[in-house]
């Protein structure tokens, strides 16, 4: 042990400062670098201070440093063990700020992701290891997915009032690789429009343009939902075919579909011959207390797509499609389907997660979204913009003041100044309005999130 350990910090000796500083230093950057995996327990301070030919008070001095800024954990009877600190397993803003980047490496709030839960990922890793052998003696051919995440899928649906069984499950590489093998099978008739709300989710939005589809929007706001009426109005004249929508905390707005406009639209898709994939990737991000209880937006011509990116880990590709049987048959004959189907052991970490461990990983999360996002609210307060605070998902949909720039501009002045974020015409279906808007997701620390607005305020424009 002690011979990896030292040939893992390399030639540390020759960094400048006092020796204990050094050391610590390098301790961190061969964490970081996975040289040294979290969780590597270290040699016994007499020990290390003999293999590194250094006096032990020089060695206690290094490890002091580490354990008060977080990269060792010590416990009495089981010696020290390195580990990545809170603020990195907490995080989502660029690993760079905190490698000792160079001065003003920008803060990226462009991506509305969350950090992954750490120790119970780990912990998931470790247990699919062990229940991976007999995949081993398997083909490794792509599947629907291994039976039983289909299995404990099928039984979240319906425990959830959706009735399910596991051969109505596909298990995909994440919510875009499910969206592409869906389109790809239903986007049969380029004539006919594709619904999609207004703001979008830009990923979607690619996939459709890329498709070339021809995008029927309809509005949905953070205050007010979806007009039914509008969106009645367009199903009846435009006629599409296909709809995407995001029902549960809708992105980027954080809108939440109430129940009668989930009767409305699954009516309308019956009436009308509309297929309706409705995105549940941030369904489970509820960040009402107690949790709401709003149905899922089920019906005879309702796809559900799900996704354990937002849930657990956007690095975790695992998503999945719930429809019939008979489409899950027919999407497994599709040529993509293997491509878009996520490694099995990927999927016996999803299974492993989603299992037992989950509520208490939800818990957790959405408390901590919870903290981040009415910290982010209060720190808006006075800024002249306007937002409703979001009863769940990642972020909040902010409309600039009349005396401000547009988004683009505010944008482009935030970048300049070291602030990365997301104006509104990005998530715009026709790419041209939604120019007053702004989104700022609450998925980074609250550190983060502080410094990302005070950067804002000096633009001179809050």
């Amino acid at each position: 042990m002690e011979s990896g350990f030292v040939a893992a910090l390399g030639d540390w000796r020759s960094r400048p400062g006092p020796l204990g500083r050094a050391l610590a230093a390098a301790v961190r950057e061969a964490v970081v670098d996975g040289r040294l995996p979290a969780g590597t327990r270290l040699p016994p301070e007499r020990e290390l201070a003999r293999s590194l030919r250094l006096s032990r008070g020089t060695v206690v001095a290094a490890l002091s440093l580490l354990r008060a800024d977080g990269w060792l954990r010590t416990r009495h009877g089981s010696g020290s063990a390195v580990r990545l600190p809170a603020r990195l397993t907490e995080r989502t803003t660029p690993w760079s700020l905190d490698r000792g980047g160079a001065p003003g490496a920008p803060l990226d709030l462009t991506l509305a992701v969350t950090a992954a839960p750490h120790d119970a990922y780990r912990a998931a890793l470790a247990r699919a290891a062990e229940l991976s052998a007999p995949l081993l003696v398997d083909s490794g051919a792509a599947t629907a997915g291994l039976p039983r995440l289909r299995a404990l899928l099928a039984d979240r649906y319906t425990r959830a009032g959706l009735a399910t069984r596991p051969e109505q499950i596909l298990v995909t590489a994440g919510a875009r690789a499910a969206l592409t093998l869906l389109l790809d099978h239903l986007h049969t008739d380029r004539t006919a429009p594709v619904l999609v709300e207004n703001p979008a989710y830009p990923g979607a939005l690619a996939l459709l343009r890329a498709r070339r589809a021809r995008l029927l929007p309809v509005p949905v706001s953070a205050a007010d939902g979806w007009d039914t009426a509008h969106l009645t109005a367009a199903v009846r004249r435009h006629r599409p075919r296909l709809a995407y929508l995001v029902p549960d905390f809708h992105h980027p707005t954080g809108a939440a579909m109430d129940g009668a406009a989930r009767r409305t639209v699954a009516a309308l898709a019956d009436r009308h011959e509309l297929t309706v994939l409705a995105d549940e990737t941030l369904r489970e991000l509820d960040l009402r207390t107690p949790p709401g209880a709003e149905p899922h937006l089920a019906g005879a011509r309702v796809i559900q797509i799900g996704s354990a990116s937002k849930t657990l880990w956007s690095g975790l590709r695992v998503g999945w499609i719930r429809g019939t049987a008979d489409l899950v048959r027919h999407l497994l004959l599709s040529p993509l389907q293997a491509q878009l189907a996520p490694p099995p052991l990927e999927q016996l970490i999803a299974a492993e997660l989603l299992g037992a461990p989950l509520p208490t990983l939800l818990a957790d999360r959405r408390a901590r979204l919870r903290e981040q996002r009415d910290h982010l609210a209060a720190l808006l307060a006075g800024t002249g913009w306007t937002y409703t605070v979001p009863a769940g998902g990642l972020s909040l949909w902010l409309r600039l003041g009349d005396g401000d720039p547009s988004a683009a501009e505010l944008a482009a002045r935030a970048a300049a100044r070291g602030l990365a974020v997301a104006p509104g015409p990005h998530f715009a279906a026709d790419r041209a309005t939604l120019g007053r808007h702004l989104r700022l997701p609450f998925t980074a620390t609250a550190g983060t999130l502080t410094r990302a607005v005070e950067l804002l305020r000096g633009c001179g424009t809050v």
